[in-house]
């Protein structure tokens, strides 16, 4: 017969917020993608060391060569893999097109253009392993042993093994083992990982509880509900998994019509070569007019013209706080039209501050000596609460009175006598709870002389960022959040959202992402949390808050504000829409330029330096062009025009 297990009263020095322990990352040198692009780049750093420097052909010579081989054998063996399947990319074609340079003599741009895909390829690698080592880190959440009660007392068991009807012992500081309901005990559980709740909730019998929440200083006896792959943390990670999987390939607009071009231009060398070749033109002249064709009419200019508008957004946002990831990535923030917000750490602070002081009539006490009561009762506990009103106090300058007989019960709250007199301090029930805030209660010899409302602060700029989003995208944006219906209305009204979703769990969350998205909606996602990973993942684009976000959040998410401004986020995504218009006006410029190239090749004789100089004049232009994005006006503004 298993005993009641009590409650401890005794404060232990739980951190409410407890992050869990780094996870193992991949380092980049770890990628053979990373090697061979490192490789390539110093051959081609030596190379063009000699080449500048005077030495003989062979000497820089042999350098390059070694760039072309370490940079360019796996977009290689890749296009040729694709090319077996009867498809063809622009990877293949960069490698053709860098080996035709090096034929006719332009051996330097050729290594250059390698070094440019390999370095593309390694840092594309290094992202996916982050991705998957954060995924992987999710379950370090979840503890690996168990305390399992037996009827013969108690034994420590590893969480995969626990079935459903087992019966746990969840000391206090410990993490919950699986996912399951209170039978004993009452404590409080920091599950802000799962719900996104700002504070500690209080756990009775009959309450649930969820695999990888910290438990509070009460300890718990918990039956297990859900089988341990089948836990909330573990649908978690299924839910990342998947949504990675199923999204739809992203691209650069260039690449969507890069199986096209790419056929095209290998069938027009070859009949440009062929066909003056069968009408009696020297093999010389023939080979040479075809290689000088494929130079102009390669896509390097088009992806170049591509790519710097996106690098120059990039880096313009970097300088003020937000790390956008990649260039598909900035190219798609532009896209979204509908915007989705969590509450807790996104649009609030994540923290619990003081809001209202009460006394009550006929206490004695103004808000001042009601804060200081309660704020010297509270002094001595750890829980967020008490934080909160020390806090508060202290920003009063009111000086704190000794505490003496301090004890903390589990879900209830703090007593101790201050001044001679027995100060309570506990969470309000009934009618003087609720309305969004956390009411508590302050009683004095058993006397209630006061209330404080503490609400998870909403952050300052929060009402104009979701103000300029609705001019943005054209909608309103959408609340959701795991906290309850109550305080997500608080914040709503704060910050002028009406589509409120409360109560959500991180599949919920999904769940209504994928509605938006189904309905024709490009969603775009900011969160902080572990739960809010799946919603990240499944967006069209995701922005995760940097400041308190979790790891998965940061990996999982296509941008990171650094600085926690929320009005970053209408910025960066007007940032993405100028940089979508200038890379449409790059396309024209290089299309236009690459047009006229070619046409002055098959009509009449264009000189290769020519061709090259049209060619590369053409890439100086547009980039350029791009990088008007760079001045601060072009973050102030939202637009290029400026610039």
């Amino acid at each position: 017969m298993v005993g009641r297990v009590s409650v401890t009263y005794a404060p232990a020095p739980v951190p409410a917020r407890e992050r869990p322990a780094p996870r193992r990352r991949t380092r980049l040198l770890a990628l053979p993608e990373a090697r061979w692009a490192l490789a390539s780049l110093l051959a081609f750093l030596l190379g063009l060391a000699l080449d500048l420097g005077g030495a003989p052909a062979w000497a820089y010579g042999v350098p390059y060569a070694v760039a072309y081989a370490t940079g360019g054998w796996e977009p290689a063996l890749e296009g040729l893999r694709a090319l077996r399947e009867k498809t063809l990319d622009v990877d293949l074609l960069m490698i053709v097109a860098a080996l035709g340079a090096a034929a006719i003599g332009q051996v330097l741009d050729g290594a250059l253009l390698i070094v440019i895909f390999a370095t593309s390829g390694a840092l594309e690698a290094l992202a996916t392993a982050h991705t998957a080592d954060s995924v992987r880190g999710l379950l370090d959440l979840a503890p690996s042993t168990a305390t399992r009660l037996t009827g013969d007392g108690e034994e420590t068991v590893p969480t995969a093994e626990l079935a459903v009807g087992d019966v746990l012992l969840v000391r206090p500081g410990e993490r919950v083992g699986a996912d399951g309901v209170v039978l004993d005990g009452v404590s409080e559980a920091d599950q802000a990982t799962i719900t996104g709740e700002p504070l500690p909730v209080v756990k009775r019998p009959g309450d649930e509880v969820f695999a990888g929440t910290l438990n509070g200083t009460g300890a718990l006896r918990v039956r297990v509900e859900r089988d341990p792959a089948d836990s909330v943390i573990a649908r978690i990670v299924a839910l990342v998994e998947e949504a990675s999987r199923t999204k739809a390939p992203t691209q650069l607009f260039i690449e969507k019509v890069e199986q096209r071009y790419s056929i095209g231009v290998v069938a027009a060398t070859l009949a440009v070569f062929g066909i003056p070749l069968a009408f009696g033109e020297d093999l010389t002249d023939a080979l040479l007019r075809a290689m000088t064709f494929m130079i102009v009419a390669s896509p390097c200019a088009v992806v170049l013209a591509t790519m710097p508008p996106l690098l120059s957004a990039i880096a313009n946002a970097g300088r003020h706080g937000v790390l956008v990831k990649s260039a598909v990535a900035m190219e798609r923030l532009g896209e979204t039209d509908t915007t989705a917000l969590d509450k807790t750490g996104t649009l609030t602070e994540g923290e619990p501050e003081v809001t209202a002081v009460r006394p009550r009539p006929g206490s004695g006490l103004d808000g001042d000596a009601l804060l200081t009561l309660a704020a010297s009762a509270e002094h001595p506990s750890e829980h967020p609460l008490a934080r909160a009103v020390v806090a508060a106090a202290r920003a009063r300058d009111l000086p704190l009175a000794p505490a003496e007989d301090f004890t903390a019960e589990p879900g209830r709250g703090v007593t101790a006598t201050v001044g001679g007199h027995l100060i309570t301090v506990g969470r309000a029930e009934g009618a003087e709870a609720g309305g969004g805030e956390t009411v508590v209660r302050v009683t004095r010899d058993g006397t209630c002389v006061g209330t404080l409302a503490l609400t998870d602060r909403v952050r300052t700029d929060a009402a104009a960022a979701t103000a300029a989003l609705t001019a943005l995208t054209g909608s309103a944006p959408v609340l959701l959040t795991g906290d309850t219906a109550s305080a997500a209305a608080r914040v709503a009204t704060a910050t002028g959202i009406t589509d409120v979703r409360a109560g959500l769990l991180p599949e919920d969350k999904v769940t209504a992402v994928r509605d938006i998205q189904r309905a024709g909606g490009k969603v775009l996602f900011v969160g902080d949390g572990v739960n809010d990973a799946p919603a990240l993942a499944a967006a069209h684009s995701g922005i995760a808050m940097g400041r308190a976000g979790s790891d998965l959040a940061l990996e999982t998410a296509d941008a990171v504000i650094v600085r926690d401004e929320l009005v970053a986020v209408p910025a960066v995504v007007r940032l993405s829409r100028a940089a979508r218009r200038l890379v449409v006006q790059n396309l024209v410029i290089a299309g236009a330029v690459i047009t006229g190239l070619v046409l002055w090749d098959l009509i009449g004789h264009l000189p290769l330096p020519l061709g090259v100089a049209g060619h590369e004049g053409s890439t100086v232009l547009v980039g350029l062009n791009g990088l008007r994005l760079l001045r601060e006006k072009a973050w102030r503004s939202g637009t290029g025009q400026d610039a």
